[in-house]
């Protein structure tokens, strides 16, 4: 990659952001009655306590989804939706920690769903040692058992990491087998941290449209 001229750089990015930021104000809203309920998950990704309460990448933008998620996942209880919770989980001896400080300890309470989203339940657990769920063996058995599902729901944390990570990859597995499915992202519904350089509005912002050019379906809301 050549290192490019900062004044440069900088305004045809303004110019970029704007056209991107002006897409996404004209998303869609999604209904559920759009979707086969009997062909679809809502997938909740790392609403967990120590992303969401404490520990050392704790957000409030993260805890504020909470209220959103339950929403959803009571409404896809209703409408008999399958539903799979991510949760990180770790041991001391995780290469992650090389990136990101200790986080969600296996045994921990920060490794533990929400109370809010664990009281409602229904969902099948899986628990993952890396940033993308996809990889865990747990998930690609459920895929394998559930082969009627063609429609995501995605919500959680982080937009830019996990949940970018899990919906690109579960997009180009389809796409790779040759077989149509919807992997939908509300937007209210996923948001990432605010920590340094680590700007959330930039950070959502840009994982939206990478997600959008691999072919992920981003909607503004996902609704009865």
């Amino acid at each position: 990659m050549k290192i490019v001229e900062k004044n440069e750089f900088i305004q045809k990015s303004n110019d970029t952001l704007l056209s991107i930021l002006d897409m996404l104000e004209k998303l869609p809203v999604v209904r559920f009655g759009e979707i086969e309920a009997d062909k679809a998950a809502l997938i909740i990704i790392d609403m967990t306590n120590g992303f969401a309460k404490e520990g050392a990448l704790k957000s409030d933008a993260v805890e504020e989804l909470i209220p959103k998620v339950c929403e959803l996942s009571a409404i896809c209880d209703k409408l008999k939706i399958r539903k799979i919770a991510f949760a990180d989980c770790h041991t001391d001896e995780s290469p992650e920690f090389d990136a990101y400080p200790k986080h969600c300890l296996k045994g921990t309470a920060e490794s533990e769903i929400v109370d809010e989203i664990k009281n409602i339940g229904g969902y099948t657990l899986i628990e993952k040692n890396s940033t993308n769920g996809f990889l865990e063996e747990a998930f690609r058995n459920w895929l394998s058992e559930n082969p009627d599902i063609n429609t995501f729901i995605l919500t959680g944390d982080c937009t830019d990491i996990c949940v970018q990570q899990f919906a690109t990859t579960l997009r180009a597995y389809y796409n790779k087998n040759n077989k149509r499915a919807r992997v939908i992202v509300p937007l209210n519904a996923v948001d990432t941290y605010d920590l340094g350089q680590h700007d959330r509005n930039l950070m959502n912002v840009m994982a939206a449209y990478n997600m959008i050019i691999n072919g992920v379906e981003v909607v503004e809301d996902i609704i009865e």
